[in-house]
């Protein structure tokens, strides 16, 4: 028996993305292999699994839960299966697992125990975002959510623009879909009218949209409705 191994695999940005357009078919091959799958909402991999038409999956394979609030007592039972040989797909509700999405857990315990983590491709909101964006590519970093409280968001927010002007880094954050809105509002309060600022929503399905102007600009120019739209900001020179 060969020595098991953990999968990163990479879920669709959304329903209506082309399966085509963003997942190899080895993926499937490997998936079709596995019989132990740690992820962030099991009703979503169901649906991932029959989208794939490999439903048959559902009945005949080992479900771990694995989210941001996982710790080592969730991941133990995990290595104990890859110790007996049996591989781990670890699969996010969408994207990459790992880069804004649980998983780096398990897999640093893989790590530890010498099993390998294998990345499959497949799509990552963040990296497309980036390319798409026109702003620096060798300097960069991910902020993930901004704080909740408003004056705390206005601190970060004009320490990333002065990260962009000083060292002419990009800066990318997000938002929970449904607070994109009120996130918009503050970064037009906020941020100097010469700044760039990119917004890439629904990345990947038929309405998406990636622009890229400065905060004046935007002011001056209607945006699409990012109400329940996931979304990545980026803002850069």
């Amino acid at each position: 028996m060969s020595k098991a191994k953990v999968y990163l695999i990479p879920n669709f940005l959304g329903p209506e993305v082309s399966e085509n357009r963003s997942f190899p078919s080895e993926n499937k091959d490997i998936i079709a292999s596995l019989s132990h799958f740690a992820v962030e909402n099991i009703k979503d991999t169901r649906r991932f699994l029959v989208r794939l038409g490999l439903k048959s999956k559902i009945d005949e394979s080992e479900f771990y839960f694995l989210d941001k609030k996982s710790d080592w007592n969730d991941i133990q039972p995990m290595i104990e299966a890859l110790k007996q040989g049996h591989s781990i797909g670890i699969i996010s509700d969408a994207g990459c697992p790992g880069i804004a999405d649980p998983g780096s857990l398990l897999v640093k315990h893989a790590h530890i125990n010498g099993f390998q983590a294998v990345p499959l491709v497949g799509p990552s909101s963040i990296f497309l975002a980036l390319m798409a964006s026109g702003f620096n590519g060798q300097s960069f970093a991910f902020k993930g959510y901004l704080h909740r409280d408003k004056a705390k968001k206005v601190s970060e927010l004009k320490e990333m623009e002065q990260l962009v002007k000083q060292n002419f880094q990009t800066q990318l954050f997000m938002e929970t879909p449904y607070r994109n809105e009120a996130l918009w509002e503050v970064l037009m309060q906020t941020l100097h009218g010469e700044t760039k600022l990119c917004v890439a929503a629904n990345i990947s399905l038929p309405n998406e949209f990636i622009k890229t102007r400065t905060v004046s600009d935007w002011k001056k120019n209607p945006k699409q409705n990012l109400d329940k739209s996931p979304a990545i900001f980026l803002i850069g020179s």
